[in-house]
């Protein structure tokens, strides 16, 4: 089995605590699969509008929660970016 799946069964857990922390634990790898995606369409060339649609969110909220996170993943311990 992936994480995921592994997670999306401990979500279903009768038992509050198992099942909570399987709820958070999946938020922030749904959060870092977003970050990722986002990043390789703004490297291919997507608009920020065009990954919002996809996203089903408004341009403005896509950018804002992502503009500095791809900005910061294209640029190198070097500080230059790529």
């Amino acid at each position: 089995m992936t994480e995921a799946t592994d997670l999306a069964a401990a979500a279903g857990s009768t038992d509050p605590r198992e099942g909570l922390r399987a709820v958070a634990a999946l938020g922030r790898l749904l959060d870092s699969l977003e970050t990722l995606q986002v990043h390789h369409a703004r490297a291919k060339g997507w608009s920020w509008q065009e990954i919002a649609d996809e996203l089903g969110v408004s341009k403005q909220a896509v950018h804002k929660k992502h503009a500095g996170r791809t900005r910061a993943a294209s640029v190198p311990a070097s500080g230059r970016e790529m």
